[in-house]
């Protein structure tokens, strides 16, 4: 019996993890959060326990990972240094942990590539942007810690790309970014954790030491975008174009930073290793809209929650 620690269990990916490897023989699903008062839909979706995990409490580390033999590593940017702190706890654990499965960015392709972090895709003079640094500087925390890691590099999330849009969508039928033409293989969330799970099925045997890029299966624009969310919510829905110095002065620089990167083409691309792992092209924007994941939930009832 496998014993994985999920943490980021309340996310998107997380809980559909937990939902998809429950249902395999031969694995004991923790799911690590706050408040294990707050879990029970997690054990309706499948988890065998629900452990307190806190990444800010060094003091829960130790009793969550009692007896752990793989982890699912999630965690939020502005959590990196306690990310940092927990993968130099988790060097200590070598002997134990078999696999750390690592959710990451297209971008952090220091190991991998050729790639200069102070060398801007499209800007002269300019660093890569800092989130997409931060992404690399959680993944290779891990590899110096000397533990067997599968990272799973994810171009945008599609759940994430109308969540402040909510209101305007659902008001008055129409939303609003930067992106305009620009064309980004945006990807389902379900589609990661249907990955995270293969590779926790088929272990580090097979899936060690490897980095792979989860895209969509085609780059879609922001009025090809609308159309596909017009057909799920029967009605118009209307793009509206607007300049990226308005966008920064609505979310902040960092998220700007991001977002220039999906309107330079580097998000573009596909990625052939969603279907190398599972055997199938990934997940469209209008099948994700309609269809249930394992976790239970379209994109639609997802665009009208917080996370």
């Amino acid at each position: 019996m496998a014993r994985v620690l999920v943490t980021g269990s309340t996310g998107r990916i997380g809980k559909e993890l937990v939902a998809r490897l429950s249902k395999l023989p031969g694995f004991e699903v923790r799911a690590a959060l706050h408040s294990v008062q707050k879990g029970e839909y997690l054990t309706k979706l499948g988890a065998h326990k629900l452990v307190k995990f806190d990444y800010k409490d060094p003091a829960t580390w130790e009793p969550a990972l009692n007896g752990v033999d793989v982890i699912y590593s999630a965690s939020l940017d502005p959590l990196l240094e306690q990310h940092l702190k927990f993968c130099d706890f988790l060097g200590t654990k070598k002997s134990q942990i078999k696999q750390v499965v690592r959710i990451s960015c297209m971008g952090a392709d220091t190991n991998t590539a050729c790639y200069n972090k102070d060398l801007h895709v499209s800007r002269p003079g300019a660093a890569i942007p800092l989130m997409l640094q931060h992404y690399w500087w959680g993944e290779e925390a891990l590899i110096k810690n000397g533990l067997p890691v599968t990272v799973l590099r994810n171009n945008f999330f599609m759940n994430h790309l109308l969540k402040t849009d909510v209101e305007s969508i659902e008001q008055e039928g129409w939303f609003s970014n930067p992106l305009g033409t620009s064309r980004n293989s945006f990807v389902c969330t379900n589609d990661i954790g249907e990955v995270a799970a293969k590779c926790i099925e088929e272990g580090p045997e097979k899936h060690a030491n490897k980095f792979y890029d989860i895209t969509g299966p085609e780059p879609q624009s922001m009025d090809e975008i609308a159309q596909d969310l017009g057909r799920a919510l029967g009605k118009q829905i209307e793009y509206r174009p607007q300049s990226m110095v308005d966008f920064e002065r609505d979310f902040g620089a960092t998220r700007a930073a991001f977002f220039e990167y999906l309107c330079n083409g580097f998000y573009t691309r596909c990625s052939p290793d969603f279907y190398n792992v599972m055997g199938r092209r990934p997940t469209t924007y209008a099948e994700y809209l309609s269809t249930k994941g394992a976790a239970g939930e379209t994109g639609i009832e997802e665009l009208y929650q917080a996370n």
